[in-house]
């Protein structure tokens, strides 16, 4: 491939401003989404590519048919579709299984579960087209750990493990990999906004994980596909 075309949904936050950069290096088109406007003009002032090399569009990817409409226009734009990097997620803790309300419990299987499906639905068909692609999605240590106090979270989390081993078996007979990856809490502002009084040393950075995604976005890669991959150091 001379160009490969690369979509990072939620590529303006901590983790996509990391791993963007590093798919630009590569020679990638890209396709980002973003909800916050202010992110994504922060993305667009340091990333110096051309408008067709790169759209970056609103997108909220619990909507199926926005994100449907989105892969659409990526694929009509930059004809094809060769790696998806699935980042959209969000936590919420605090409360115990027979605390947890149903508005929490709807909204994390949402962001994080409902989002990634919704996500990898539409990009597969194009990348069943392409016959070479890479799958990375956002997954946590929790889906195995399974911490009291974040229920909700955990089961989405481990949704989307269960998913992405699904989507590798299903395009066993391609060249398309699929493969999830599993942080702990991610060393960010936000997260130590949140986070005031916890111990934030052994906590991965975003430029750490994004080296990972970035490899398993390579043809590097080709043999690892299906794995649930720790990317949280000794935290």
């Amino acid at each position: 491939m001379d160009q490969p075309v690369a979509v990072v949904t939620g590529g303006t936050g901590a983790l996509g401003r990391a791993i963007v950069p590093l798919l630009v290096r590569r020679n990638f088109k890209l396709a980002v989404t973003y909800i916050i406007p202010e992110e994504a003009e922060q993305l667009e002032d340091v990333i110096d590519l051309e408008e067709d090399q790169m759209l970056i569009r609103r997108v909220d990817t619990t909507d199926p048919d926005a994100v449907s409409n989105f892969m659409g226009e990526v694929a009509e734009a930059f004809g094809a579709i060769n790696v998806l990097c699935s980042l959209v997620g969000g936590w919420a803790g605090g409360r115990d299984v027979a605390e947890t309300s149903d508005v929490r419990f709807d909204r994390m299987i949402d962001l994080n579960l409902r989002s990634t499906f919704h996500t990898l639905r539409a990009a597969i068909p194009y990348m069943r087209d392409a016959d070479w692609g890479r799958i990375i999605a956002v997954g946590s240590k929790a889906a195995l750990d399974a911490p009291a106090g974040q229920a909700a979270f955990n089961m989405a989390k481990a949704g989307v493990a269960a998913l992405v081993k699904t989507v590798a078996r299903e395009l066993d007979d391609t060249n398309v990999t699929a493969n999830v990856i599993l942080p702990t809490v991610i060393d960010t502002q936000a997260t130590r906004a949140a986070l005031p009084y916890a111990s934030y040393v052994d906590w991965p950075k975003p430029e750490e994980i994004a080296s990972v995604i970035d490899f398993l976005a390579s043809p590097a890669s080709a043999v690892i596909t299906g794995a649930a991959i720790p990317v949280h150091g000794t935290a």
